[in-house]
């Protein structure tokens, strides 16, 4: 807001005294109404649109404080800054209770008026002219490391500085910061899909001595070392959760937990549930798990569940690691059953570790694809975010979570893959074996144009099962997916702005784990 538009209403009984005041305000391009009462105030204020109220606290006839109360019954979002002669703890803490954005002790100075107004009504301008040059000063930088050849771990740390920017910019209400951070993201997304087709598979052979913790690494890794006997550890995996969505979840947490160590690993391909997540429980990639565990895998052809023996896989990889120790394993796919599990949460303090799996977001995924009306409340990422939020504040697994801040345990928040919001449309023809998924397929007779995708020709490559001898793996890169030739239009038009995972960018690969302690 520039000051020439803000309107003052000022009351004070002594208000002649304050000319001087008032003048310099209006020289600052400030418009002031002064009033002598509070009646003539409360009058004003049902007339009129201010934009911020300077109010005594001491007026003859009603009080200041019963003023303050029927401003903000008449206009409960305009700001009211107190201005008292006495400092007793009492009047403050009665005019905070009631709202007050700001309040000053008599004699007042013009400057201390001047950056009352600054900060109540111009701190949210100030706060988006400060982000947008942050970033405009990170921008330049950001291109330049792009053109540097990143590894791994800068990888993550130039993702997590994109996010931070996402974020920052959301608030600043600045929509063509917003747009050049969309386009430095999809250029970053570029490079990071070169980089990853580059080093994937040398990464999984072992070939590359640095590489970064992937799926099937982590919970040996990572989880392991955290789990003691004396004290419950909660592993809490949050099917198909970003880094930005973490980032925004992260917040609610900290009435009851403080983060002790932020970390990102690495999904393994495809970014789908079936194989991330199962290779996390298994500490196996999935054409290990097919060999070793025949009976817990299901190919893409089979039906039913993809994902029915997280808990069996785990029990294996914990003996074949040489550990013996009581755990839990619970996975809620409704509210129902969430519900049931943050009721009797605290029988399982017992165990060392207890898995927690929730499925939600990658319904809400599913759910704003199929649903008009989800795909209207989470219209672009931020809308995403804000509906992720929203869940989360009021779902079971925040209770869940207070419950396990409440028994003073340890838990761990990760996930087994991220999404993608895609955008352009890639064609790809198969034979009516191929899978369905937008953003990775599978099959012997796959027609694309090979510079669109990262192909796995032999998929033992990439440690993935092969459903037949001819057997190929294509994954789209960016905010690509596939569609169909047939009826294309229709089908590209329906698929289009939506969240999809299995393939290859920065959203889906890099993804959060975090240990928390609570406080």
């Amino acid at each position: 807001m520039s000051n020439e538009h803000a309107k003052i209403l000022w009351a004070d009984d002594e208000i002649d005294l304050l000319k001087p005041h008032i003048i310099f305000l209006e020289n600052k391009g400030y418009r002031v109404t002064a009033v002598s009462s509070g009646l003539e105030a409360i009058d004003e204020i049902s007339a009129s649109d201010f934009d911020a109220v300077f109010l005594d606290e001491n007026m003859p006839g009603i009080s200041g404080l019963e003023v303050l109360s029927r401003i903000k019954a008449i206009k409960p979002a305009t700001p009211v800054i107190m201005i008292t002669k006495s400092e007793e703890e009492t009047i403050m803490e009665d005019a905070i209770g009631s709202k007050i954005s700001d309040y000053l002790i008599k004699p007042v100075n013009p400057h201390q008026i001047l950056l009352s107004l600054k900060k109540n009504l111009d701190s949210k301008r100030l706060v988006s002219e400060k982000t947008t040059s942050g970033y405009q000063q990170e921008f330049r930088q950001i291109g330049m490391r792009l053109n540097d050849q990143l590894d791994w771990e800068e990888w993550s740390e130039l993702y997590k500085q994109i996010v931070y920017w996402d974020l920052e910019l959301e608030q600043s209400g600045d929509p063509s910061m917003r747009e050049i951070l969309s386009m430095q993201k999809d250029e970053a997304n570029n490079q990071f899909c070169r980089f990853f087709e580059e080093n994937y598979i040398d990464w999984l052979s072992g070939r590359e001595a640095s590489k970064p913790e992937m799926s099937h690494t982590i919970f040996k890794n990572w989880v392991l070392p955290e789990i003691k006997d004396d004290k419950p550890l909660f592993l809490v995996v949050i099917d198909n959760l970003r880094y930005d969505q973490w980032r925004v979840i992260q917040h609610a947490l900290t009435d009851d937990f403080r983060v002790d160590d932020e970390r990102t690993y690495f999904s393994i391909l495809p970014t789908a549930t079936q194989y991330a997540r199962n290779a996390l429980f298994a500490g196996l990639l999935p054409g290990e798990i097919e060999k070793r565990f025949p009976q817990y895998w299901k190919g893409e052809e089979e039906d039913g569940s993809k994902n029915q023996f997280e808990n069996e896989l785990l029990t294996e990889q914990i003996k074949r690691l040489g550990r013996n120790f009581d755990h839990s394993y619970a996975k809620i796919t409704n509210l129902n059953f969430g519900k049931k599990v943050a009721e009797s949460i605290h029988s399982l303090s017992k165990n060392s570790l207890n898995v927690i799996v929730y499925n939600f977001v990658d319904m809400l995924s599913h759910a704003r694809t199929e649903m008009e009306v989800i795909r209207e409340l989470a219209d672009d990422e931020s809308a995403y975010r804000s509906l992720t939020l929203s869940w989360f504040e009021h779902s079971p697994l925040r209770d869940m979570m207070k419950s396990i801040a409440d028994m003073g345990a340890k838990m761990i928040i990760t996930t087994d893959h991220g999404t993608m919001h895609v955008k352009h449309p890639i064609k790809v023809v198969g034979d009516r074996n191929t899978n369905t998924n937008l953003r990775y397929k599978i099959g012997r007779n796959l027609n694309y144009k090979e510079k669109e995708v990262f192909e796995v020709l032999k998929p033992e490559d990439a440690f993935l099962p092969r459903a037949n001898v001819s057997s190929r793996y294509i994954f789209a890169q960016g905010n690509d997916f596939f569609a169909y030739p047939n009826n294309y239009n229709h089908y590209v038009k329906y698929y289009r702005d939506t969240f999809q995972h299995g393939g290859v960018s920065l959203e889906e690969v890099i993804i959060p784990f975090a240990i928390c302690s609570p406080k």
